[in-house]
């Protein structure tokens, strides 16, 4: 009787030992995003690469997506930093006083696509800008882009002089800086803003990559796309992870999700994008939108307007340490080497 008392109290022990330790391996990090469920941010690129996540540690760690961003998309940076998220993204046009050197790959005329403007970003952000630190604070797990930043407004554009005073909303950054430069007044709203401010009429246009017509409904309140070679601009993002909770995972957690950060969120997120915006452009054709390729001379009117935006990114490059003008000139190589599949 007393062997079998011992045997029994071994076992129980044993599992209440294995329950603790199961319970302390799992870790459910909450995600947040500040576009709706809809957009393919959320559902498509945050929830995707949860997926990925929980799959390669086993469902050790899960995510729960928060119902409702806790703070303004503006403020996500120290949301994630404070703890109110564990993981989330911003762009940094929506901090250009902090994201200096990520405004890089905003620039006009950059990358053809989301995939190779982010990867080429990717790369060029990991050998020299991480370590400058602009995203103390906070656990990065990747950056990338989104597609061609175009123009969409509520009335024709033929030419330069067409854009003068135009109302357009920019998400800020390089995007807003462009916009000023081609002679329009320019301002800043969260991107979900956009369908109400373009119906009341307090928005005459909107800078946006192609996927925002199905994201934000855009089709029914504008008359006409205007697409550049390159894009406009584009806006840059970090993905990025509340340092404490990071901290607390264990080694091997922390091993998966590094083999699916990196270049792995650059190209995750890119395709999804150039998907989204592929998607955009046939709702942009079904829409009776009218659809018009800028032509020599309102290209050369952004390139030459916009040549001080990059020559003060450079200037601002340099201050922080980074040989700007030769990095850039990097970034362009590397785009030609990811658009050539290498």
């Amino acid at each position: 009787m007393k062997t079998n008392r011992k045997l029994m109290l071994a076992l129980l022990g044993s599992a209440a030992l294995s329950a603790a330790q199961s319970a302390v391996a799992q870790t459910t990090l909450t995600m947040s995003s500040w576009v709706p469920p809809s957009h393919h941010l959320t559902g498509t690129v945050l929830q995707g690469w949860a997926n990925d996540v929980e799959k390669a540690t086993g469902g050790r760690v899960k995510f729960q997506m928060l119902p409702k961003h806790p703070s303004a998309p503006p403020g996500t940076f120290d949301a994630v930093k404070d703890g109110l998220m564990d993981l989330s993204y911003v762009t940094a046009s929506y901090t250009p006083a902090r994201h200096i050197l990520p405004l890089m790959p905003e620039l006009p005329g950059m990358g053809d696509s989301s995939v190779v403007n982010s990867v080429a970003y990717s790369r060029i952000y990991w050998k020299h800008f991480h370590k400058v630190g602009e995203y103390n604070g906070v656990k990065l797990l990747g950056v990338f882009t989104h597609g061609p930043g175009q123009m969409f407004t509520k009335k024709a554009v033929k030419n330069i002089n067409d854009l003068k005073g135009l109302k357009i909303r920019t998400g800020g950054g390089i995007a807003e800086a462009v916009a000023n430069a081609l002679g329009t007044s320019a301002f800043v709203k969260p991107a979900p803003e956009s369908y109400e401010l373009l119906k009341s009429g307090v928005a005459d246009g909107v800078f946006f990559p192609l996927e925002s017509i199905i994201s934000f409904k855009l089709d029914t309140v504008l008359e006409q796309a205007t697409l550049f070679p390159g894009g406009m601009y584009s806006s840059a993002f970090g993905f990025f992870m509340n340092e404490g909770k990071w901290a607390k995972l264990p080694k091997q957690d922390q091993d998966a999700i590094n083999k699916l950060s990196g270049e792995h969120i650059a190209r995750f997120a890119g395709n999804s994008w150039d998907e989204a915006d592929r998607k955009g452009m046939e709702a942009l054709k079904k829409s009776g939108v009218k659809i018009v390729n800028a032509d020599a001379a309102l290209v050369k009117e952004v390139q030459t307007r916009s040549a001080p935006i990059i020559d003060d990114w450079i200037k601002k490059a340099s201050a922080k340490g980074v040989d700007g003008k030769a990095v850039l000139a990097e970034f362009r190589a590397e785009l030609k080497t990811v658009a050539a599949g290498r």
